[in-house]
């Protein structure tokens, strides 16, 4: 006999909350069968959430810097203890792969909390050298001196996204916490369950109820409820662009402060000396294949700083695309529990058809599929096969549209004037890469790319660099430092 699917519910001043009306189904993306139910939230919920946190936010905000960084340490160390508890469900209700969900989720959220239990405690004033000024009829004049000093900026919603739920939700509020401000958080309707448990973490770890609360919704109801509530200070967000420039109205008739960390459409420039003599790939070139490889094989491209656009100079395009059809074959799509596989299913059936809108879109428009393009005959699960479309010519749906799922697009192009203008040629900007045998000259390049990231012969991370986007891909930055200053607010103080 199966036990029954458990009942979740939102976690609100450091208990659970029942909801007032009534749960969705979480569902496996590879089983398509029921993880757990999460309770939806109306606005008296989202209320009751924001209600606590404002009156947590006095106690907290007061608390010492290095009080503050001990609770978000043994935060961390509780998160390491649940760990072998965490991961399968987390792993069941994201669908990714168990590689990905035991090495890069809560390890990943478990960093960032030790990062900024480090970052509670880093110097917040600036000190201004004293300046003498004359009398005015406003003051008497003299020698005055000034700080600039970070204060918490409040109550802050965080509005996080389905493909790395308790890694994203971490890196809002990890360093919200450290500056002393206090959360309401709203995770993807696809994929909340190990976000509320975090709540659980939290109490345990030693913070204070009300200072973390977790509200889900199977629709929108409760993000606006959220984004629109007077009590909220700040709306942090992570997600589409569509979503984001709504945010965006809403909190701005309040004059909210927004971190919005939205879509992209990464472009991936192979520069001419990317390939070794003979025709040959060369170390450069396998660099830039495995990054380009990444949106099939890291999660199934469900990636926002994905290099979802390969731009080949026309002399070495078929060469590329070769390669690349090479590598995509080899992947293996299948279970996500089971190690040998690389390619898992998708998040759900919704965005299973969106991914297949968008090759059929390519087709009619007269690209060529070169590998994947069909359905894997693989059941139950939303899978979708590694794909290769290349002919794209930079106006095609495919090449401007971010896909969100194992669609790599291929464009040729024949100067770099032209790679650089094809690779600016979208409303995004998040993420760009550039391979070069010639450091200086990719350097030069990246000058050129208007991306708030660009990686040049890698596609790894660097943990302190500010991470955001230019144009639709966002606005303002976190990461590092960077967090603790876009969840606070400058003040400057003064005196004789």
């Amino acid at each position: 006999m199966t036990s029954p699917v458990k009942r979740y519910a939102h976690w609100i001043g450091g208990q659970w909350r029942q909801p007032a009306e009534a749960h969705y189904a979480v569902v496996n993306p590879a089983t398509e069968q029921t993880v757990g139910h999460a309770p939806e939230a109306g606005p008296a919920e989202v209320d009751e959430a924001v209600r606590a946190a404002r009156e947590a936010y006095g106690q907290w905000s007061r608390t010492s810097p290095a009080k503050r960084a001990a609770v978000l340490e043994r935060i961390a160390d509780v998160l390491v203890s649940r760990s072998a508890d965490l991961v399968p469900l987390l792993q069941s209700e994201t669908g990714a792969t168990i590689r990905v969900a035991s090495s890069m989720q809560i390890p990943t959220a478990v960093d960032r909390f030790r990062r900024y239990a480090r970052g509670a405690v880093e110097p917040d004033t600036v000190p201004l050298a004293p300046q003498p000024v004359r009398a005015t009829p406003l003051a008497a004049g003299g020698l005055v001196g000034a700080a600039a000093v970070r204060r918490p900026v409040g109550v802050v919603g965080c509005i996080t996204s389905y493909n790395f739920p308790i890694v994203n939700l971490a890196g809002k509020v990890a360093p919200a916490l450290a500056m002393g401000n206090t959360v309401v958080a709203k995770p993807a309707p696809q994929d909340p369950l190990t976000c509320l448990l975090l709540g659980e973490v939290m109490k345990e770890a030693g913070l204070p109820d009300g200072v973390f609360n977790v509200i889900t919704g199977s629709g929108a109801t409760a993000g606006e409820a959220l984004v629109a509530h007077p009590d909220i200070d700040m709306i942090s967000f992570t997600g589409s662009t569509a979503v984001g420039k709504a945010i965006a109205r809403s909190a701005g008739g309040a004059m909210k402060r927004t971190l919005l960390e939205l879509g992209g459409k990464g472009a991936a420039i192979v520069l001419q000396d990317a390939v070794a003599e003979g025709g040959r790939p060369g170390r450069t070139l396998k660099a830039a294949i495995s990054a380009v490889g990444s949106t099939w094989a890291f999660h199934s491209g469900q990636i926002c700083t994905a290099p979802t656009r390969v731009l080949v100079h026309r002399d070495q395009y078929e060469l590329v695309i070769t390669t690349l059809e090479q590598y995509a074959q080899s992947l293996t799509i299948g279970d996500p529990v089971d190690n040998s596989t690389v390619v898992g299913p998708l998040i759900s059936a919704a965005q299973r058809d969106r991914v297949e809108g968008f090759i059929a879109g390519a087709r009619d428009q007269g690209a060529r599929i070169v590998t994947g393009g069909e359905r894997p005959d693989l059941k139950p699960g939303y899978y979708a096969a590694p794909t290769l479309i290349a002919d794209v010519t930079p106006d095609m749906t495919v090449a401007q549209e971010e896909i969100f799922g194992p669609v790599v697009v291929a464009i040729p192009y024949d100067t770099e004037d032209e790679a650089v203008e094809i690779a600016n040629g979208t409303a995004y900007g998040l993420y760009d890469y550039v391979f070069s045998a010639d450091a200086g000259r990719a350097w030069a390049v990246a000058a050129r790319l208007r991306s708030g990231n660009v990686g040049i012969n890698t596609a790894q991370r660097h943990p302190e660099t500010p991470f955001g986007g230019f144009k639709e891909s966002g606005i303002g930055r976190d990461g590092g430092s960077f967090g603790l200053s876009v969840y606070s607010e400058l003040q400057a103080v003064v005196w004789s």
